[in-house]
Protein backbone atom coordinates (compact mmCIF):
# COMPACT_ATOMS: atom_id res chain seq x y z
CA UNK A 1 0.00 0.00 0.00
CA UNK A 2 1.21 2.93 -1.34
CA UNK A 3 1.33 6.56 0.93
CA UNK A 4 -1.10 8.03 -0.49
CA UNK A 5 -3.56 4.57 -0.44
CA UNK A 6 -2.37 5.29 3.99
CA UNK A 7 -3.60 8.11 4.19
CA UNK A 8 -6.63 8.05 2.35
CA UNK A 9 -8.05 5.19 4.48
CA UNK A 10 -6.84 6.74 7.45
CA UNK A 11 -8.81 9.91 6.52
CA UNK A 12 -11.92 8.36 5.66
CA UNK A 13 -11.63 5.71 8.82
CA UNK A 14 -11.57 9.48 10.78
CA UNK A 15 -14.77 10.36 9.23
CA UNK A 16 -16.08 6.91 9.70
CA UNK A 17 -15.59 7.40 13.84
CA UNK A 18 -16.49 11.23 13.68
CA UNK A 19 -19.68 10.22 12.65
CA UNK A 20 -19.72 7.18 14.57
CA UNK A 21 -19.18 9.30 17.59
CA UNK A 22 -21.43 12.40 17.10
CA UNK A 23 -24.31 9.24 16.40
CA UNK A 24 -23.19 8.03 20.00
CA UNK A 25 -24.04 11.24 21.23
CA UNK A 26 -27.19 12.15 20.37
CA UNK A 27 -28.31 8.53 21.30
CA UNK A 28 -26.87 9.63 24.73
CA UNK A 29 -28.31 12.67 24.52
CA UNK A 30 -31.60 11.37 23.55
CA UNK A 31 -31.37 8.81 26.44
CA UNK A 32 -30.39 11.35 29.05
CA UNK A 33 -33.47 13.63 28.10
CA UNK A 34 -35.61 10.85 28.33
CA UNK A 35 -34.75 9.31 31.29
CA UNK A 36 -36.31 11.73 33.93
CA UNK A 37 -40.07 10.82 32.48
CA UNK A 38 -39.35 7.24 31.67
CA UNK A 39 -38.34 5.05 34.97
CA UNK A 40 -37.51 1.87 33.31
CA UNK A 41 -35.27 3.74 30.99
CA UNK A 42 -33.39 4.96 34.28
CA UNK A 43 -33.00 2.26 35.62
CA UNK A 44 -31.28 0.44 32.24
CA UNK A 45 -29.16 3.58 32.11
CA UNK A 46 -27.97 2.98 35.31
CA UNK A 47 -27.13 -0.52 35.37
CA UNK A 48 -23.76 -2.31 35.39
CA UNK A 49 -23.07 -2.80 31.91
CA UNK A 50 -24.12 0.37 30.93
CA UNK A 51 -21.76 2.62 33.13
CA UNK A 52 -18.94 0.47 32.34
CA UNK A 53 -19.42 1.01 28.83
CA UNK A 54 -19.93 4.49 28.81
CA UNK A 55 -16.77 4.36 31.24
CA UNK A 56 -14.45 2.25 28.97
CA UNK A 57 -15.61 4.71 25.63
CA UNK A 58 -14.51 7.58 27.87
CA UNK A 59 -11.06 6.48 28.97
CA UNK A 60 -10.96 5.76 25.53
CA UNK A 61 -11.60 9.02 24.07
CA UNK A 62 -9.46 10.42 26.83
CA UNK A 63 -6.57 8.62 26.19
CA UNK A 64 -7.11 9.50 21.89
CA UNK A 65 -7.58 13.23 22.98
CA UNK A 66 -4.09 13.50 24.49
CA UNK A 67 -2.17 11.23 21.97
CA UNK A 68 -4.15 13.91 19.68
CA UNK A 69 -2.63 16.84 21.21
CA UNK A 70 0.85 15.10 20.89
CA UNK A 71 0.91 13.99 17.48
CA UNK A 72 -0.03 17.53 16.72
CA UNK A 73 2.79 19.11 18.49
CA UNK A 74 5.32 16.03 16.59
CA UNK A 75 3.89 16.97 13.29
CA UNK A 76 4.46 20.90 13.56
CA UNK A 77 7.57 22.07 13.12
CA UNK A 78 6.48 25.44 14.09
CA UNK A 79 5.36 24.51 17.63
CA UNK A 80 7.35 25.49 20.60
CA UNK A 81 5.84 22.68 22.22
CA UNK A 82 6.90 20.46 19.71
CA UNK A 83 10.67 21.80 19.19
CA UNK A 84 10.76 20.97 22.99
CA UNK A 85 9.41 17.51 22.92
CA UNK A 86 12.26 17.15 19.69
CA UNK A 87 15.10 18.75 21.76
CA UNK A 88 13.87 16.29 24.56
CA UNK A 89 14.77 12.99 22.70
CA UNK A 90 18.10 14.44 21.97
CA UNK A 91 17.03 15.74 18.20
CA UNK A 92 19.18 19.29 18.84
CA UNK A 93 21.42 21.09 16.51
CA UNK A 94 22.52 18.46 13.56
CA UNK A 95 20.37 16.01 14.42
CA UNK A 96 17.78 17.99 13.94
CA UNK A 97 17.92 17.86 10.09
CA UNK A 98 17.80 14.21 10.24
CA UNK A 99 14.48 14.62 12.42
CA UNK A 100 12.83 16.74 10.28
CA UNK A 101 13.96 14.69 7.34
CA UNK A 102 12.57 11.74 8.86
CA UNK A 103 9.15 9.62 7.90
CA UNK A 104 6.18 10.98 10.39
CA UNK A 105 6.32 7.11 11.72
CA UNK A 106 10.02 7.56 12.86
CA UNK A 107 9.19 11.10 14.26
CA UNK A 108 6.02 9.46 16.46
CA UNK A 109 8.60 6.19 17.26
CA UNK A 110 11.25 8.34 18.58
CA UNK A 111 8.84 11.11 21.01
CA UNK A 112 6.48 8.38 21.62
CA UNK A 113 9.62 6.44 23.23
CA UNK A 114 11.17 9.34 24.84
CA UNK A 115 7.42 10.09 26.75
CA UNK A 116 7.42 6.99 27.98
CA UNK A 117 10.56 6.80 29.29
CA UNK A 118 10.29 10.13 31.01
CA UNK A 119 6.78 8.81 32.38
CA UNK A 120 8.62 5.59 33.83
CA UNK A 121 11.46 7.70 34.80
CA UNK A 122 9.55 9.88 36.93
CA UNK A 123 7.75 6.71 38.94
CA UNK A 124 4.85 8.81 40.05
CA UNK A 125 1.30 7.46 40.96
CA UNK A 126 -0.62 8.44 37.97
CA UNK A 127 -4.26 7.71 37.02
CA UNK A 128 -3.75 5.28 33.91
CA UNK A 129 -5.10 6.84 30.66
Amino acid sequence: MDRDDYLDEIHIRILRVTEDLRAIQEELNYAAMQAPVDPELMQALNEVPEIEAIQVLKSALDQMRHFLWFYMQVVSNESEVGEKLRQSIGQKGADDTAFKSASLAERLKYTTDAAMLRYLSEGKNRKPN
